[in-house]
């Protein structure tokens, strides 16, 4: 008999991890299907590369939680396989996408010391950078083609980037990067009175804000760039920065019978609600005083498995009360796994 019993969460995060393997793993492609069932790899009409990259970050978490080879295996194979699907190259033209990669082979790295994946996160960070400029008074871009349109999901994953290059190499720029990129994103998308974060500015040409695009996915990028720069600082304004933000969006986004997070549809919102909870659970893990945070959490994480998980298997949809039918695409798939890997993990 094993002598090791695992955890509740531990568990159901391997159930989870053993679906995304079994049902999405394209080994001809070296790269996971973007839905399943998907016949002869016929889903595969688009690249979502930075799917890809969450794809990275849930394998790290299972590497990190099991110290099962398995895991790294996967890695190495999707290292391959994402590079010879891009072209030979990393970079692409969004630069939110190309964060998004940099944080997940950053952190690829730290779990395996596998020196190329060091240097494909320091090859993009390099690229990122070309995204600063002085249109809406600085920020990163969010696409080459756009120079004067910024948002949050291209400079927030850059803040967090940049301090855990720092905290990882030491380089001193990459912190004064940090500190710009952030104190640029509060000013402009950050409502001073609540703490919601807005999504972006000027993608019309007229200066304006989106303030009606309501995403989890900016709440969470947010709260994770002030927890990275508190861990840094120990400076208290971030963790409450990090704090009013996470109200805010539960305020604003969460069902106030259910508390759960919103169906955000399929395709790259599938996505956004795990990004919130990655985030949510570094907030918890860095203060121990943010015990709303954690009930917030264990709430979410008992609605996905009791009602949000399909009947055969640990496959998720984009509503975490409802079981999925037919078609589960990939980043709901990737979002359900977050949130029980962030449970795992807090135990």
């Amino acid at each position: 008999m094993n002598p090791y019993k695992l955890g509740i969460w531990e568990e159901r995060a391997d159930q989870a991890q053993e679906a995304l393997d079994a049902l999405f793993w394209n080994e001809s492609l070296e790269m996971y299907n973007i839905e399943t069932p998907c016949p002869n790899g016929e889903c595969n009409t688009i690249f979502h590369y930075w799917w890809m990259a969450h794809a990275v970050d849930v394998l790290v978490d299972g590497l990190l939680r099991t110290g099962d080879d398995r895991y790294a295996t996967r890695l190495g194979t999707l290292h391959k396989g994402l590079l010879q699907r891009n072209g030979g190259v990393w970079p692409n033209e969004l630069y939110d996408d190309m964060e998004w990669m940099a944080l997940a082979w950053l952190r690829a790295h730290q779990a395996t010391k596998e020196e190329v994946y060091k240097e494909t996160a320091l090859v993009l960070w390099k690229d990122i950078q070309t995204g600063w400029n002085t249109h809406m008074g600085g920020g990163i871009a969010w696409q080459k083609s756009q120079l004067d349109y910024k948002n949050t999901p291209a400079n927030a994953p850059a803040v967090i980037l940049a301090a855990r290059l720092y905290l990882a190499f030491g380089n001193p720029e990459d912190l004064k990067w940090a500190l710009q990129i952030y104190t640029w994103l509060k000013v402009h998308l950050v409502d001073a009175e609540t703490g919601f974060v807005w999504d972006g500015m000027n993608r019309t040409g007229d200066g304006s804000i989106d303030k009606d695009w309501k995403y989890t996915y900016n709440q969470g990028v947010f709260i994770g760039a002030a927890v990275e720069l508190y861990q840094i600082t120990k400076d208290p304004m971030y963790l409450e920065d990090a704090g009013r933000t996470f109200t805010a969006a539960v305020k604003e986004l969460a069902d106030t019978r259910t508390g759960v997070l919103p169906d955000e549809g399929n395709g790259d919102g599938g996505l956004f609600k795990g990004i919130l909870i990655r985030y949510i659970g570094e907030l918890v893990r860095v203060d121990p005083s943010a015990t709303e945070a954690a009930s917030f959490l264990r709430n979410n994480a008992d609605l996905l498995w009791e009602k949000g998980k399909s009947a055969d298997e640990a496959l998720f949809g984009t509503r975490w009360t409802e079981s999925p039918i037919g078609v589960v695409s990939l980043s709901s798939q990737l979002s359900g796994i977050k949130l029980l890997e962030v449970m795992a993990k807090l135990g």
